[in-house]
């Protein structure tokens, strides 16, 4: 038998080399990647130009919403919720949606009244999935009704605002 596929390595002194080599080129090969790519030009961003388009990047997803769950439950109004949940399909007509504004597409719609569309709303419709697709713990069905009345009154609905729940009342303390 030959010896073609033998062990490269043969001596303490290569093994050593190969360790050696085998770690730090990768090493030197990023840190030279690191230079290439740091040293890009730049068309006249300062550190306070490019710290203020990271920001803006970030800035839909960096703001949190921090609530009281103690507190009074302060509602969204119509606009904040379409915005929130509904424009993503109502804005574009995105599968089938009637788009905002759009009498023509609202016509027979409205005439379903502001109970039929809201029930349509909270069971789901065609492409619409149930609730336009939020929690009810975070969009109650009253803001959602909210939505119902901006949405249809953009294409010239006269639906009533809904009526506000009542707060519910902190449980007393026993004494």
């Amino acid at each position: 038998m030959s010896e073609e596929h033998g062990n490269l390595i043969k001596s303490p002194k290569q093994l050593i080399v190969m360790v050696f080599a085998s770690f730090f080129v990768p090493l030197i090969v990023i840190a030279f990647l690191m230079t290439y790519v740091g040293n890009g030009k730049k068309t006249g961003a300062s550190a306070e130009a490019a710290a203020e388009a990271a920001n803006n990047l970030i800035k839909p997803v960096a703001l949190l919403d921090f609530k009281d769950a103690a507190g009074p439950k302060v509602f969204k109004t119509g606009e904040e919720v379409y915005k929130a949940a509904c424009a993503s399909c109502h804005a574009t007509g995105a599968a089938g949606a009637p788009k905002f504004g759009d009498t023509g597409a609202w016509g027979s719609r409205l005439g379903r009244g502001y109970d039929g569309l809201l029930t349509s709303l909270l069971k789901g419709k065609n492409a619409m999935p149930a609730r336009g697709g939020t929690s009810p713990d975070d969009i109650s069905d009253y803001e959602l009704g909210r939505a119902v009345v901006y949405l249809t009154g953009s294409a010239g609905g006269k639906f009533a605002e809904p009526k506000a729940p009542e707060p519910k009342k902190a449980p007393e303390e026993k004494k």
